[in-house]
């Protein structure tokens, strides 16, 4: 009998001391302030949902764009309040996108949220490279409709990031890095996180799958390394970053160094199937697979925060005059459906990105059907 992933005990892997928790006058900043969560179905936003159900905030507003999702975290939600029968804290659950601005609107009128966590994006990183316009899309454009709607509605955002944004490879991490600096730029918050242990279709996740069915393990690259967080790591980190006072802060953990993913096969391996010989096979790097990510690039400046384990990351943004227009002329190009003409763009609000010969070879296509 294989035991589910989420009960591993991640620190034999990580062999490092945890990531810091929210200070207790962190806690009292959220108490009594009606709170929404985007993307809340999804492995984090649901986490984040139940622990900040115990601060006490006024309301959780909980946008969810998977049916199946939000009617999970609904059910989730009866089991927490029947095991927790004290925790008093209304929630809204509303089935809809970031994207929707007249949505949004209603959200913001009817619960006035004072604090968006915005958890919602697509992250595979593979599928994004089949299908740019829609990373695009979502990223970047339903990012901007939700940062510009809770300006306007006196609330702040805090963008959960990733790694991927740096020096981006692939189509996601690209949108990622623009989706930060919209954030930034509308005085808001940005997490940039690494990977995510236990998080829903995770490496992790996939590996538990193909270790009950017997194997093969299946890795990308003997070489290929990650940082990696807990679960539990990544809502405090999120909860920390809530806090944070300076408007338009960049955050991101301190980690002492990366793992090779085929490590953490061989952790999981042992773990999980411990009297089982489980092969490992390699497969190679997917298009816009990097052999490393890095939480920021080399020769960035980073600052305390007054928390071991948590820094502030000095920013490279284009300024706010120039942003619009080329956030409009990306506009432009998707709603064409000019994927050619986005990636250029693209490449221009994201100097370091690099794109995958995949993504080329699509833009390609898409320019010799334009031209037709």
């Amino acid at each position: 009998m294989i035991s589910p992933h989420k009960e591993l005990n991640w620190s034999g892997f990580l062999r490092r001391p945890q990531l810091p928790s929210l200070p207790q006058n962190g806690i009292e900043a959220l108490r009594r302030q009606p709170i929404l969560i985007t993307g809340a179905g999804g492995s984090i936003g649901s986490a984040l949902a139940l622990r900040l159900a115990a601060l006490s905030p006024s309301k959780l507003v909980l946008l969810e764009a998977s049916e199946s999702n939000l009617y999970a975290l609904q059910r989730d939600w009866a089991a927490f309040q029947a095991a927790n029968p004290d925790v008093a804290c209304p929630i809204a659950p509303v089935l809809g996108s970031a994207a929707d601005q007249p949505l949004l609107d209603e959200i913001f009128s009817l619960h006035a949220p004072r604090l968006v966590f915005h958890a919602a994006a697509f992250k595979h990183v593979p599928l994004m490279e089949e299908q740019p316009l829609a990373a695009i899309s979502n990223n970047i454009f339903a990012t901007r409709t939700l940062a510009e709607t809770a300006v306007a509605h006196g609330a702040r955002v805090v963008l959960l990031s990733t790694d991927k944004a740096v020096e981006p490879a692939s189509v996601m991490g690209a949108t990622k890095s623009v989706a930060e600096q919209i954030v930034l730029s509308s005085g808001g918050t940005v997490l940039r996180l690494a990977n995510v242990l236990a998080s829903r279709d995770s490496v992790a996740e996939v590996f538990t799958r193909q270790i009950a069915q017997g194997g093969p393990v299946t890795v990308t690259d003997p070489a290929a390394r990650r940082y990696f967080v807990t679960l539990n790591e990544a809502v405090n980190l999120l909860l920390i970053a809530a806090t944070q006072p300076k408007p338009g802060t960049l955050l991101a953990p301190v980690l002492p160094s990366t793992h090779f993913i085929a490590d953490l096969a061989r952790f999981m391996v042992r773990e999980l199937a411990p009297n089982r010989e489980i092969p490992i096979e390699f497969t190679g790097l997917r298009p816009g697979d990097k052999e490393t990510e890095e939480l920021w690039s080399s020769g960035v400046s980073t600052f305390p925060t007054g928390l071991a384990g948590v820094v502030s990351v000095d920013p490279d943004l284009l300024p706010a005059p120039q942003l619009a227009p080329q956030l409009a002329t990306l506009r432009k190009a998707l709603e064409a459906r000019d994927l050619d003409a986005a990636l250029a763009q693209l490449r221009r609000l994201v100097p370091d990105y690099t794109p995958s010969r995949a993504v080329l070879e699509l833009s390609r296509q898409s320019a010799q059907r334009v031209a037709l």
